[in-house]
């Protein structure tokens, strides 16, 4: 994480896909806005990344040197942010399985995780 100025801070990433991602978020305000740059492949074979991809890391990069990386699909996105805590540093807890509908609705609620931020009811 860096700050960029105060307020403003930003993440940015490689998948095992070869997609690169660049947040920007601005909590004082609860904005984000992220651009995502997805390489050809994904684009053409959706399929294969529309999962729990950490357990398929093999397949991700095996589909990444496979496939076609150019030209790069960028979606700009932008979103509020509807809730912010601090789980701490490595906690395995915060990603950890695949979303599902009522997640953000869980977590915001406080049946999602502890007071600690482990999984409740894993």
């Amino acid at each position: 994480i860096v700050m960029l100025t105060e307020g403003i801070y930003k993440i940015s990433w490689t998948e095992p896909t070869g997609t690169d991602v660049a947040l920007d978020f601005m909590p004082n305000e609860k904005k984000l806005h992220g651009t995502i740059f997805f390489p050809k492949w994904v684009e053409e074979h959706p399929e294969i990344t529309v999962t729990y991809q950490n357990e398929h890391i093999d397949l991700m990069e095996q589909s990444r040197e496979k496939y076609a990386t150019y030209p790069k699909l960028v979606v700009p996105e932008f979103a509020n942010i509807t809730y912010m805590d601090d789980a701490g540093q490595n906690n395995e807890d915060v990603i950890n399985e695949a979303p599902y509908k009522e997640m953000p609705n869980d977590i915001r609620s406080g049946k999602y995780f502890d007071q600690n931020y482990h999984r409740l009811n894993k």
